[in-house]
């Protein structure tokens, strides 16, 4: 089985979980422990799920997290929409976070239509 960590969706998702900590370090310390927060948590958890996911060795327990991570990927994209709604964060850097996690979502699709 091959490493989640050469795993291109993995890969992905980590990215975005790090540009997603670099956008809501410009969030007001209002929204720390608020919106800041479940951000954070959600690009977390899309990377833990498919790190996770991977180590299964049944594939209806691999696409069960692959799944979770899929969910995460949807909330997180609706807490970016209300972030920019908030004129939280720069357009470019939510562009940018967007993308990314569009591309992960589809990557994850990709991942549970291979399986």
């Amino acid at each position: 089985m091959e490493s989640y960590q050469n795993l291109l969706v993995w890969q992905r998702a980590v990215q975005l979980a790090v540009a997603l900590h670099r956008l809501t370090d410009t969030f007001p310390d209002a929204e720390r422990d608020g919106l800041a927060a479940q951000i954070r948590r959600l690009g977390v958890s899309i990377a833990s799920c498919i790190a996770d996911g991977s180590s299964r060795s049944s594939p209806v327990e691999h696409k069960h997290f692959l799944n979770m991570a899929r969910g995460a990927a949807f909330e997180l994209q609706t807490q970016l929409v209300i972030s920019r709604e908030l004129g939280l964060g720069s357009p470019r850097d939510l562009d940018h976070v967007e993308h990314l996690s569009t591309e992960v979502n589809r990557l994850i699709l990709t991942s549970l239509k291979s399986l």
